[in-house]
């Protein structure tokens, strides 16, 4: 063998390498994060799901591992734990970051509540005021539905602790104990909550957005490895985030098919979900002052910190698509 033909030779390798390693598709450049559901069901982190979906995260970069896990304290537990990067939670989690866990809320990306309080239609209860001493299941201590429970309590006169509440961990539970009669009633998503009512295993008694209008509902938080390490990859999930929001808006039809196997729900019911949902969804991502102050209060009054902690050390608006950097 010559050492032209050699060279030639080696070349030719060199290049073929090349396109293997650089024309075999998009997603062998694509980032990789993992990203938590605080509930894997409810049409309030379907977002995600669409997004993947119609690849708005890819066109940024992003290959997306979807982890669903029973409640707001085991998203918590996992984000500590570095087994997921992103936690799509609730705002009453920014409670575990007081607490010293190590993330941070990068964007609010619901607002008022898009919960319900059902009840068994056989436990006597009929109004608010029917609910001291009853038995109301909810997903995890610290989580959403926890905090939104308490709160009702304390507006009925009660104390925090006027209702029995009883973490079960996931809907599915919390709906089995329901049927077992367990338990009197349960904090639930709207979709379930509608899926319910029509079966005639629970009505609907109140809607949490009247015990709090002003109220962050949802925060995706980020674990402090990712901020100091991958702070761009932050950026491109929230800009893939919110482009997806948009997208949802302009196509209910879509959206709620690429809905219904993600909330195991039908047509009918992940319809009137969309309908519900979507106008509590952000634009922005803002962080709003007033409901900050409710929860700030909340910490104190439900007895889960001694004061109200500084808000501002909690969250971050840096990564959002339309904050100056």
């Amino acid at each position: 063998m010559t050492r032209t033909w050699r060279a030639k030779a080696l070349v030719a390798a060199v290049a073929a390498c090349a396109l293997v390693t650089f024309g075999g598709g998009q997603a062998s450049a694509l980032d990789k994060l993992r990203v938590g559901k605080a509930i894997a069901l409810p049409f309030d982190f379907v977002p995600l799901d669409v997004g993947m979906e119609k690849g708005f995260f890819k066109n940024h970069g992003l290959e997306i591992e979807e982890i669903g896990f029973a409640g707001s304290a085991k998203l918590q537990q996992a984000l500590a734990a570095d087994a997921i990067d992103l936690g799509l939670g609730s705002g009453p989690e920014l409670l575990f970051v007081a607490k010293g866990n190590t993330d941070l809320g990068v964007a609010a990306f619901a607002g008022p509540m898009g919960l319900m309080l059902i009840v068994r239609p056989d436990a006597g209860i009929n109004t608010p005021a029917d609910l001291k001493g009853k038995k109301i299941a909810v997903s995890t201590v610290g989580g959403l539905t926890d905090w939104a429970v308490h709160e009702a309590s304390r507006q009925q006169g009660w104390g925090a602790d006027g209702i029995q509440v009883t973490p079960l961990g996931s809907d599915e539970a919390q709906v089995a104990a329901l049927r077992t009669k367990d338990i009197d009633g349960m904090a639930i998503d709207v979709a379930g909550a509608y899926r319910l009512e029509k079966e005639g295993a629970a009505k609907i008694l109140l809607h949490f957005s009247t015990v709090a209008p002003d109220f962050i509902n949802h925060i995706t938080y980020a674990t402090n490895k990712l901020i100091e390490q991958h702070p761009d990859q932050i950026r491109a999930f929230l800009a893939g985030w919110f482009e997806t929001i948009a997208w949802m808006r302009q196509n209910k039809a879509e959206s709620v098919k690429i809905a219904m196997p993600v909330m195991h729900q039908s047509e009918e019911i992940a319809g009137r979900a969309y309908d519900e949902i979507m106008p509590s969804f952000s634009d922005t991502g803002k962080f709003d002052p007033k409901g900050l102050a409710v929860l700030a209060r909340s910490f104190v009054q439900t007895n889960q910190l001694p004061s109200e902690p500084d808000m501002s050390k909690l969250y971050t608006e840096k990564f959002l698509p339309s904050t100056k950097h």
